[in-house]
């Protein structure tokens, strides 16, 4: 790792002591560079790729002007051509400071905390809050595609191995889906353990899924932040296999009220819809 990326790195709060602070502190908010992990996948000038980053939120809160406590849930999307995503520790650090903080309307949260982040991140931010009661905001639904994880397979390899990648024996061109709960990676800074489902659609000459699978699982102890593996595995798979078209999305599960959800698709290739798990 060059010197300033591990600087870069070291200056987050993630992994050490904090202060919990519950009045309004946009200060919190830190950047992480997305070039840290895209310059290694050799990215350095136009993205092959189109996508976002889903946030969803679980623990807002404020006052109301009359000191009522209100809650939310919050989504928020990030353009993947934003120069930064936000390091997630201090994302929750940052929702905990509206605790005690006095806003007008849930309309003003929103468009703080949408100003917040663009700034942050240097790029376009969506935000959605939708009340705590609403039975189905955030549905959970059953993944598209064939699962993979039945497959019988041997597997040996638990660090990231791009050359398990292999096309079918069979000669075909294919458009499908499959998906999978063993992505298994582990956070930069802390190596605690980050779980998540995976889909993947594409077009082109057909996948040998025992060896998708077993790529899938030899993340097992690499570790990146969750857009990193996931960009890593588009990329992984456009180098090894030539799909004419490509998406990819990880559903990670649930840590300290949030959880993220990166996508990466082909440009020009229809997105998959933005769906979330049981464990998420």
């Amino acid at each position: 790792m060059a010197d300033d990326n591990r600087d870069a790195l070291q200056a987050l709060s993630l992994g050490k002591p904090t202060e919990y602070v519950s009045t309004y502190a946009p200060e919190l908010l830190q950047p992480v560079p997305r070039s840290l992990n895209r310059t290694p996948l050799g990215i350095t000038h136009a993205l092959p790729f189109a996508g976002h980053d889903v946030w969803q939120a679980f623990e807002l809160s404020w006052l109301n002007p009359r000191g009522k406590p209100m809650v939310a849930l919050a989504q928020v999307i990030f353009d993947a051509n934003s120069t930064n995503i936000v390091e997630s520790k201090s994302f929750k650090l940052y929702l905990n400071s509206f605790n005690q903080s006095t806003f007008a309307s849930e309309s003003e949260v929103a468009q703080v905390m949408e100003r917040d982040l663009a700034a942050v991140v240097e790029g376009s931010v969506q935000i959605r809050l939708l009340p705590a009661h609403h039975a189905n905001a955030f549905a959970i639904q059953a993944l598209p595609g064939a699962c993979l994880d039945e497959l019988d397979i041997e597997v040996q390899t638990y660090t990231v191995d791009t050359e398990l990648l292999k096309l079918s024996d069979h000669a075909a061109t294919v458009a499908e889906t499959v998906h999978s709960h063993l992505l298994k990676s582990n956070c930069l800074i802390t190596n605690q353990p980050d779980w998540a489902s995976v889909i993947i659609k594409y077009d082109g000459p057909q996948i040998d899924h025992a060896a998708l699978l077993r790529y899938l699982i030899s993340f097992r102890q690499h570790n990146e932040f969750h857009e990193q593996c996931v960009e890593r595995i588009f990329v992984d798979m456009m180098h090894r296999c030539a799909p004419t078209q490509l998406a990819v999305q990880a559903l990670y599960t649930r840590r300290g009220g949030l959880d993220i959800s990166p996508m990466r698709y082909t440009p020009g290739y229809s997105p998959l819809p933005h769906l979330r798990t049981v464990r998420q």
